[in-house]
């Protein structure tokens, strides 16, 4: 068989593996998992490596199996975080664990006729009957409190100021017990997640080997980070959902599009199936080349393709000019509210009274009326000097009226002030 570890490595993806995942993978197709957190009902671009090392696994011949975490998600992951998190009820639980499923349907093949078609799994099926005192005899008693408190994400939170629960003590008991679950019932041979799970991961592999003398396997992938040093898939708004109704399309491709030089051709590995020879061909292109973005339009193609669809890229690029250029008069008109809005994500609204328009009002009293100028002697320099612009059309006669029949979608103005100032006039 190819082998898959070679191919994660040049791309960035590998980091901690325990002895004999390499050979077992390239011995044999073997089934292996990953778990999602629902405590949102959409997985975000935090999610996207393991999503796209699932994806791997399946072209190279290997079953994925796509773990959503209906009981884990009502205890609580302590890795990584630096306090206990609310838990969810059953309800919500089972209302994001759906929408997850669903999400992950896009990326996986799920068709039972294939060898190695991708499965989804809920741990909850398998621990809502599980008793307390089932669980502490016949899981508890393999993992000895010594091994779980010489854990990392443990040490660290039993040293901080809030300490841990109980509750989130026994989480990579919890966790190892999936893997032993689907060991034994599903074939599952090896499981991956992030570098901060090494520890949860690897508790899985112990549980196997003391209660049925099983050999398992795992690696991890690094945690992402910007070459900055900041958090990778964390903006101003918060994070970059996969759902298209909580991140647009156009934001989702924006996102992307502003990645920074130092990053782009790491993310291309990571996040795309280029090739190598393709990727370092267009490194070689860029290089030199910075300004024209070749690397960032090439990534945020394939990221806004693969997560939405070639409609919602090429909609993102003819938009993406609306704001960046003067020649997009016809292209503003042609859009939909929605999409509309999309492209006007972040820009300030200013809202107007539907009366607003009942007689033709002059520009001036428009630009000064709205707050969008302070006075009309500075809106009368302005538009003289060409720098005022509605719905993209220059406007320079300060005598010139605007109407209801200017409005897009009837409820509209886009104003620009300057080159970089935009106001959206709403109608209310």
């Amino acid at each position: 068989m190819k082998n898959i570890i070679e191919e994660l490595k040049w791309r960035g993806l590998l980091q901690d593996i325990i002895p004999g995942t390499e050979e077992q993978l390239c011995k044999e197709p073997t089934a292996g998992y990953v778990g999602f957190d629902p405590t949102a009902d959409s997985l975000h671009i935090g999610s996207l490596i393991p999503i796209i090392v699932l994806m791997h696994l399946q072209k190279f011949g290997h079953k994925p199996i796509a773990l959503v975490g209906g009981a884990t998600g009502m205890v609580g992951d302590p890795s990584g975080k630096s306090e206990e998190r609310n838990l969810l009820n059953v309800e919500i639980l089972n209302h994001n664990a759906q929408a997850v499923k669903k999400q992950l349907e896009k990326f996986l093949d799920f068709n039972s006729a294939n060898e190695n078609a991708a499965e989804m799994v809920n741990n909850f099926d398998w621990f809502k009957n599980f008793s307390f005192l089932d669980f502490i005899r016949d899981v508890g008693k393999h993992i000895s409190i010594n091994y779980m408190m010489a854990k990392d994400s443990v040490r660290k939170r039993l040293e901080s100021e809030n300490g841990m629960s109980f509750t989130e003590f026994t989480y990579q008991l919890v966790q190892g017990y999936d893997f032993y679950w689907l060991y034994k019932n599903k074939n599952c041979k090896f499981q991956f997640g992030g570098s901060d799970q090494w520890g949860n991961i690897v508790t899985g592999t112990e549980l196997i080997r003391r209660k049925s003398g099983g050999e398992a396997f795992a690696f991890t992938c690094p945690l992402l980070t910007k070459s900055d040093g900041s958090k990778f898939g964390k903006t101003e708004k918060g994070n970059v959902w996969l759902s298209p109704e909580k991140t647009s399309p156009y934001s989702f491709y924006q996102f992307w599009l502003n990645t920074a030089d130092a990053d782009a051709e790491r993310f291309l590995k990571v996040f795309t199936f280029l090739s190598k020879e393709e990727i370092d061909e267009l490194v070689q292109q860029h290089n030199g080349n910075e300004h024209t973005r070749i690397l960032q339009k090439k990534l945020a193609e394939e990221l806004t393709c693969l997560v939405h669809s070639r409609k919602d890229y090429e909609f993102a690029v003819k938009a993406s000019s609306i704001l960046f250029s003067n020649d997009t008069a016809q292209t503003l008109k042609e859009l939909n509210e929605q999409q509309l809005l999309q492209v006007m994500e972040g820009v300030p609204a200013v809202e107007i009274e539907k009366n607003f328009f009942d007689e033709n009002i002059d520009v001036i009293s428009l630009l000064t009326e709205t707050k969008i100028f302070s006075s009309k002697g500075e809106a009368r320099k302005m538009l003289a000097g060409g720098g005022v612009l509605i719905n993209k059309e220059k406007v320079t006669d300060a005598n010139a009226t605007v109407n209801e029949y200017f409005l897009l979608n009837k409820k509209y103005l886009l104003i620009q002030k300057g080159k970089k100032n935009y106001y959206l006039l709403k109608v209310v």
